[in-house]
């Protein structure tokens, strides 16, 4: 029997408050109800529109846009309304309508739009009048006459499209609003439509419901005064049940149907919609991109070099193919408005990447300066970007510079009109631990009892709880995933079960909205002719910047028809800038002219005239006394710098882009790259697909004459020789197929994909067509078959060349400047991550490898930022103090020009924001910062509130012209400052605890530094020799190796109550020890914060070679170390002088009884001998004793230790 009823008013996930629908399972549903359309009426948003148009379109069932919007009355009264579109007139004003809403109608938590506003969008729009609209609050407050009143302004709106909406779902006043409604539909002539106002797809579905509208609202669902605005009746109903309910009123069923007919709608979508991009008059897009191509292809022809093998013409030939896709295809206007805003922030001097991903593939594209790397010389493939057989949009991926990107965005909305440019929305999840804590908090549970079970939940990228709890296929393919103890917990507790289980239904729904990393969209009309926009309320500072961002994310813009535009940020080139232009103020210092930054001037000018010549062209300077080497551009540095190679020969690459990472260093030792190809190779295979397989030995093996270099066919040769024979990109995949069956690019690209999608069917055609392609030129057809299988292998692990050269040319720029400028380099790369501590010690570490001499932070040489000296040299930056804004750092800076800081008081006087902020100052004296200033730090802490005092008398005086005769004549006098006192410097500890609380690290010293030689007695090695130890084959690389480590105590985390992870340091290098099971039981609670430990436990490589781990098995403090550890306490006592034998057996009595014998080398006049005690003279060594013992005068004290017997390795079960 046919449906009689469709669902009109439903929220899904997308309304972020009040919905637990996810919109796939809301289709099914459908389908499996027989329901021939449905709506989605999200609240004033359309989000999930075109998810929802495509999910029901696919299944046969009609979609119905809508939204409800919250409309806000002359007299400032907030009501609902629900709006459907009939047609795409209709799309377009509730897009407007949405838009302006977040626009310009934010009250406190809701977006609203006004009447004025619906009465001139109303066209092609439908309006339910239900109980939360204003009819139906005035129909509750007794006031049929304005209700009706109210219904007549609806009705001069939508006319005939205007029906009252009857619900019935067991809440409070619905029947009498029915009774009021149907009367004022008789009086009006209106048509009512039945509804459930849906919140939830089944009914045991409501309580989770309820728990996703306590988090959105911070409410707990026990809590007696919540609102309760909805009921358990809310569902998805089938026809039949909605039919039983409103048997009486059979029209308010019929109408749902003859309403949805009437709404149809339908989205363009996968039409692509290009802003007009502005050219001359006597041109047009096809033969003004031909025109400038050709123009930027002859210039930077006339600086770079001709690839090997080809010619001028052959270059020219490549980019007329090009050229031909591009118009063929449709896309100049495309290329061209890339080439716009890209060379517009080159002539503005903000830094560009070279290109990124395969649109570095293109010689279009590099001639029109979108990319800077030729692709020619290293075979990158136009076809792997724009395939001619297979209409898709080209995706250039642009970096800038971090710091200036959003005045590239800035640009291109006012080129194009700010209504026409947009970033792009995206929305936040519900990830699994945060929907357990979430889920805990409105159950009322106790936040360490819900934090435990979320800490169970192990920390991996994108975990979900079926994985955590071992339902998964991942999780049955990946034992990691799963959690022991949480699967327990849950199988035996009915706490967590409950807890869990509703965590499960609201796991990944959606629950906010924020903002695409760098995607740009520009719309050839206003945006909203596209997509409604999304606005957060205005900020309250003035001139703040306002995000405004598409409803729809970045695949629904694209399937809209707007074109997406990667604005990404890249801190690297910001590094590259900073470190540039360091260089060329050095170069230019103490030379009279700045020939350097006259002639990045002059470059920049002449880039933007367009007139012939170089940019990098030197003046001459004839008051110069040194050669001036002109500015240096980074975009030009040759590619065969031997220096550079042997840096990364030698893996000194810390610091370098992309290859940083301690597993990467080692790749570059076995590589020992000597050239560009190396390196873009290297880039693509530190990936955990070619390591696993082995392709990066192969590799190594091959490039060194280890193995022999060998090739599938001779014809492959000149496909594989650069990568020694060895199958390492997507383009090798591509070439070969090309070359022995015959395939155009544009197959071969989608050969390609094929292999990387592993459908068999596909597979199967595109093998026979190899093989087939390859008997014509007479190949083996055995030799095919093996081949076409090599590759299918390859095609799993193959990189994208085109992303990995442009990568390894940014890798190369970093390394060229580490080696040749290394002081500007590193302060640089220092400055870039000041707010990360544990990045500023790692670097500070680079620093001291590399010599370079890296001065304390002071605020008499300091900026805010890292600063190069000398070429040798770095003054630390004040920024990198925690706690020193940087509007404090820079009056510091601005009062220091008029001269250096002689004393406390000076700073105090002469920096008002220092004045005002006393936390600040006791920062930078704990920071070393103004060492000098005062006798210590004890004594400048000490002198503080005397000096703040006689710094605010002096400004009140000043305030009340006390002073004013003395002004006439010049400067005010000093104050009378009362006698500073000096006081003894702080202990070492206390130093070293306020320089590490303030800096992150220590600068006077280290705590482990006292007990480094006693320790050093038991280690295997310092934290920062393990690399040096693996090479004297201490302990076996890649296998795990017990080890005893020694180390101070920084952080520590815990998951749940049989993991905890903690980071030891000691000043030379730092590891993360992992505690599990009953090693975490035994030893977790002991470990304290900034306490010298001994641990002892499985050394082994990290997955990706990125450092080591340590699995704890036991662990001893530096008190049980020289308790339980202690052979011989040996002292040579000179008693000649001194009485000293008496103190050192005082002291040595304190600490009996013990097991530790004591050996005392005497010296007394005249006499030299040795006493032994054992027994009862035995003591108890801590290990503070030596340090006592040596205060004595005439002592000198060893304690030799006995290395801990090691712990059995545990047995490690196989894996699965």
């Amino acid at each position: 029997m046919p449906a009689r009823f469709v669902h009109l008013h439903l929220h899904s996930e997308f309304s972020l408050v009040d919905s637990t629908i996810r919109l796939p399972q809301l289709i099914k549903r459908c389908a499996a109800l027989e329901l021939p359309a449905v709506a989605v009426t999200d609240l004033s948003n359309l989000f999930g529109l075109i998810k929802f148009y495509k999910e029901a379109q696919k299944a046969g069932i009609k979609p119905v846009a809508g939204s409800d919007v919250i409309v806000q009355a002359a007299d400032g009264s907030l009501s609902r309304l629900t709006i459907l579109c009939r047609n795409r007139e209709g799309y377009l004003n509730l897009s407007r309508l949405l838009s302006r809403a977040f626009l310009d109608g934010h009250q406190g938590d809701h977006v609203c739009v006004r009447p004025d506003w619906l009465q001139a969008h109303a066209g092609g729009l439908f309006a339910l009048a239900g109980p939360g609209s204003d009819i139906g609050q005035l129909l509750r407050e007794g006031k049929p006459e304005l209700a009706e009143a109210r219904l007549g302004e609806l009705q001069q709106s939508f006319g005939d499209r205007l029906y009252l909406e009857l619900v019935r779902t067991r809440r409070e006043g619905e029947e009498d609003f029915i009774a009021g409604a149907c009367d004022l539909a008789i009086r009006r002539g209106l048509g009512v439509v039945a509804s459930n106002d849906v919140r939830f797809l089944e009914a045991e579905d409501y309580e989770a419901h309820e728990a996703r509208v306590c988090i959105a609202t911070g409410r707990v669902l026990g809590d007696p005064r919540r609102p309760r605005e909805y009921s358990d009746q809310q569902y998805l109903k089938s026809s039949d049940e909605m039919s039983a309910l409103f048997a009486d009123i059979p029209a308010a069923l019929d109408n749902t149907l003859e309403l949805s007919r009437r709404c149809n709608l339908e989205l363009r979508l996968g039409t692509y919609f290009l802003p007009a991009f502005p050219v001359p008059d006597e041109h047009t897009l096809d033969s003004w991109i031909r025109s400038t191509a050709h123009e930027g292809l002859n210039k930077r022809l006339e600086k770079a070099p001709i690839a090997p093998g080809h010619t001028r013409e052959s270059y020219f030939e490549r980019l007329d193919v090009e050229l031909g896709v591009i118009c063929k295809m449709g896309f100049p206007g495309y290329f061209l408005i890339v080439a716009d805003f890209i060379n517009w922030a080159k002539q503005n001097d903000i830094p560009v990447g070279p290109g990124r991903g395969s649109g570095a593939g293109s010689l279009v594209a590099w001639a029109l300066g979108i990319t800077d790397l030729d692709p020619i010389p290293y075979d990158l493939l136009f076809e792997r970007f724009l395939n001619p057989e297979r209409v898709s949009m080209p995706d250039f991926d642009i970096d800038f510079c971090m710091d200036r990107r959003d005045e590239v965005i800035d640009y291109v909305a006012r080129k194009y009109g700010r209504d026409r440019v947009s970033q792009i929305i995206t929305f936040g999840t519900m990830a699994a631990k945060a929907a357990v804590r979430d889920c805990g908090r409105v159950q009322g549970l106790p936040f360490p009892a819900v934090d435990g079970v979320a800490k169970l939940i192990p920390n991996t990228l994108g975990i979900s709880l079926d994985d955590a709890l071992g339902r998964s296929k991942a999780a049955q393919e990946d034992k990691e995933l799963s959690s022991a103890e949480l699967i327990d917990r849950y199988q035996h507790e009915d706490e967590v079960r409950d807890l869990l289980d509703l965590a499960l239904k609201l796991e990944d729904l959606t629950r906010n909205a924020g903002k695409h990393a760098g995607g740009v969209v520009i719309a050839p009309e206003p945006l909203t002719e596209f997509s409604p926009l999304f606005a957060e309320p205005p900020p309250k500072e003035p001139g703040a910047l306002r995000s405004v961002v598409t409803q729809y994310d970045k695949d629904d813009v694209e399937a809209a028809g707007l074109v997406k535009f990667d604005f990404l940020g890249l801190r690297t080139l910001t590094i590259i800038d900073w470190a540039v232009k360091a260089i060329n103020r050095r170069r230019d210092s103490g030379f009279g002219i700045r020939d350097s930054l006259k002639q990045a001037a002059q470059a920049r000018e002449t880039a933007r005239k367009d007139l012939p010549g170089s940019p990098r062209a030197a003046l001459a300077n004839p008051e110069s006394r040194l050669p001036n080497p002109g500015p240096l551009d980074i975009t030009q540095l040759p590619l065969d710098d031997a220096a550079t190679y042997e840096l990364f020969a030698r893996g000194d690459t810390v610091a370098v882009f992309q290859f940083e990472s301690r597993g990467m260093r080692e790749l570059l030792k076995r590589a020992r790259p000597d050239r560009f190809e190396d390196i873009i190779a290297l880039a693509a295979l530190f990936r955990p697909g070619p390591l696993g397989s082995g392709m990066d030995k192969e590799w190594c093996d091959r490039k060194h004459g280890e193995t022999a270099v060998t090739y599938p066919h001779p014809l492959l040769e000149p496909v594989l020789s650069p990568t020694y024979g060895v199958i390492v990109y997507q383009e090798q995949v591509m070439q070969i197929a090309q070359v022995l069956a015959g395939y155009t690019l544009g197959g071969a690209d989608m050969l390609r994909r094929a292999m990387g999608k592993k459908k068999p069917e596909e597979m199967a055609k595109e093998r026979a067509k190899f093989e087939a392609g390859c008997a014509e030129r007479q190949i083996d057809p055995q030799t095919a078959t093996s081949i076409f299988d090599l590759m299918e292998k390859f095609a799993e692990y193959g990189f994208n060349k085109s992303h990995s050269a442009a990568y390894a040319l940014v890798a190369y720029q970093t390394a060229w400047l580490k080696v040749h400028y290394p002081a500007e380099f590193m302060a640089a790369v220092l400055s870039s991550d000041m707010d990360k501590t544990d990045k500023v010690v790692t670097f500070l570490a680079e620093c001291r490898v590399m010599k370079l001499d890296v001065a304390l932070p002071h605020v008499n040489r300091s900026s805010y930022a890292f600063e190069a000296d000398t070429p040798r040299s770095i003054v630390y930056g004040l920024g990198a103090i925690k706690g020193m804004g940087r509007q404090a750092c820079e009056a510091i800076v601005e009062a220091r020009s008029k001269g250096e800081f002689t004393s406390l008081y000076d700073l105090c006087s002469r920096v008002e924001v220092l004045r005002r902020n006393r936390r600040s100052l006791e920062t930078l004296i704990a920071a070393g910062a103004l060492d000098g200033l005062g006798a210590n730090r004890a004594s400048l802490m000490e002198q503080l509130p005397d000096v703040l005092r006689a710094c605010d008398q002096q400004a009140k005086a000043r305030e009340v012209g006390q002073v004013s005769l003395f002004d006439l004549g010049g400067s005010a006098p000093e104050p009378v400052l009362p006698a500073l006192q000096t006081v003894p410097e702080f202990p070492l500890e206390k130093l070293l605890e306020d320089e590490y609380r303030v800096l992150g690290h220590y600068i006077s010293g280290h705590p482990i530094d006292p007990w480094r030689e006693l320790l050093g007695q038991v280690v295997t090695c310092d934290l920062g020799g393990l690399d040096k130890a693996y090479a004297e084959r201490k302990f076996a690389r890649g296998t795990e190796t017990s080890v005893l480590l020694a180390g101070v105590v920084g952080d520590v985390r815990r998951s749940g109550d049989s993991r905890a992870f903690v980071q030891l340091q000691d000043g030379r290098g730092q590891i993360e020890a992992a505690l599990f099971s009953e090693a975490c039981a035994q030893y977790a609670p002991l470990i304290k914060s900034r306490e010298i430990v001994l641990v002892e436990g499985s050394l082994q490589e990290d997955r990706m070679g990125d450092g080591y781990s340590l699995r704890l098995r036991r662990l001893l403090t530096l008190e049980e170390l020289c308790a339980k550890h202690s052979r011989h306490l040996l002292l040579k006592v000179d008693n000649r002088t001194h009485d000293a034998l008496t103190k050192v057996e005082e002291l040595l009595a304190s600490h009996r009884p013990g097991q530790t014998g004591v050996q005392i080398e005497l010296m007394i006049p005249g006499a030299r001998g040795r006493l032994y005690g054992d027994g009862g003279f035995a003591v108890r060594p801590t290990p503070l004793l030596p340090r006592l013992l040596r205060e004595i005068p005439g002592v000198e004290v060893e304690l030799r230790l006995q290395k801990p017997e090691p712990m059995p390795m545990p047995e490690r079960r196989a894996a699965g």
